[in-house]
């Protein structure tokens, strides 16, 4: 099937190189030279000269996990990427023209949730402190958070929402899209699953037979055995990891978000028993600190400065986010915090199409 050429000009996309001081010598060894790709809508280019002309406001798009910036502007089949999308809704006045930048945060873990951590690197700065400053000298932008938003899907929606609560001195609004939230649906579930992955690397083997538990204590607090490193190096040692490996490998991404432990060799705990499963409380309310659901009540005076929030999510969710959604929905308006949430029928999966409704109504609220 054959893509219909747009009927008028589509902006341009380059990608620039960011070397990042935040970034180096971050705790996974990841690179800290990454690549930024911008699109810059039509118009930019004309009547523009030694830097001087018209200025553009500005939007973040904080991929999923398991994702970069570069995936959103790639070539799609029988779909737009971004840049693509981008042009149709200026082109159909849907909205107007924006400059939007395309992250890099991918980590050796899968990804991240765009927060600071010990054990995975500063994120949160890297975009706050870095990014922002650079897209702002690089490019005529709209350089106040006035005329600033973020938006994502699942981990980076997540990163949306939690940015407005934590940074609402570089964001004035936020689109969430079927974000990570209310933990004990999308995250507790996928624990024994995790578990599974990684008693494929327990020491000793296990033996059919009677068995003891006494391994179970020396696992009681969470801190890895030895399992989860051999799991890490053999992941990491792969031409192709499958769909158990890559859930496991997110919840571990999740434990060095949420539970970063710096004294401990790998840096961080899980919030299990590896052995028995058993819920550990002390390290599950760490984890939950950071659900935006809790969260909301702490930041309620940086929720209420922002000129927009957007949730959304489809109720045939695979990963159980729209109870989440609902239950932020319901914190947001409890504290008298204006905000649109939506739903559709709809999974977790292929919804980039919600775009079309959350990006116009982010540039309304930036625009100048």
């Amino acid at each position: 099937m054959a893509r219909k050429a747009p009927a008028a000009p589509t902006g341009r996309l380059i990608v620039v190189e960011h070397r990042s001081r935040v970034l180096a010598g971050n705790p996974l060894g990841d690179p800290h030279v990454r690549r930024l790709p911008v699109w810059l809508p039509p118009g930019y280019d004309e009547g523009s000269t030694r830097g001087r002309g018209r200025r553009f406001p500005v939007l973040f798009d904080l991929v999923g996990f398991t994702g970069s910036g570069l995936s959103h502007v790639n070539w799609r089949p029988f779909d737009e990427n971004v840049p693509e999308r981008l042009a149709r809704l200026v082109r159909d006045g849907r909205m107007g023209p924006c400059i939007v930048a395309f992250p890099d945060c991918f980590t050796s873990l899968g990804g991240n949730q765009y927060v600071n951590s010990p054990a995975i690197g500063r994120y949160a700065d890297y975009l706050t402190r870095e990014l922002v400053p650079f897209v702002d000298r690089e490019f005529r932008t709209l350089a106040s958070r006035e005329h600033r938003g973020c938006f994502g899907k699942s981990s980076g929606g997540y990163g949306a929402i939690v940015h407005g609560m934590r940074y609402p001195e570089t964001w004035a609004a936020v689109a969430d899209h079927s974000g990570d939230a209310m933990f004990e649906f999308c995250y507790y579930t996928d624990l024994p699953r995790t578990l599974n992955e990684l008693d494929r690397y327990r020491m000793p083997k296990r033996r059919a037979g009677r068995a003891t538990l006494a391994h179970a204590a020396r696992v009681a607090d969470g801190r890895d055995d030895g399992r989860i490193r051999r799991f890490l190096d053999a992941i990491w040692a792969k031409d192709k990891v499958n769909d158990g490996e890559v859930h496991a490998l997110m919840m571990l991404a999740m434990a060095a978000t949420y539970d970063p432990v710096p004294r401990d060799k790998l840096g961080f705990r899980l919030p299990v028993n590896l052995e028995t499963g058993a819920l550990i409380p002390t390290r599950w309310r760490r984890w939950k600190a950071h659900d935006p659901v809790e969260m909301v009540a702490r930041h309620v005076k940086s929720l209420k400065r922002l000129k927009a929030i957007w949730v959304d999510c489809g109720w045939r969710d695979q990963y159980h986010l729209h109870y989440g959604s609902r239950m932020l929905s319901l914190a947001l308006s409890r504290h008298g915090i204006r905000h649109v949430y939506e739903e559709f029928d709809d999974t977790h999966s292929s919804i980039d199409y919600r775009m079309d409704a959350s990006l116009p109504y982010l540039y309304r609220a930036i625009k100048p």
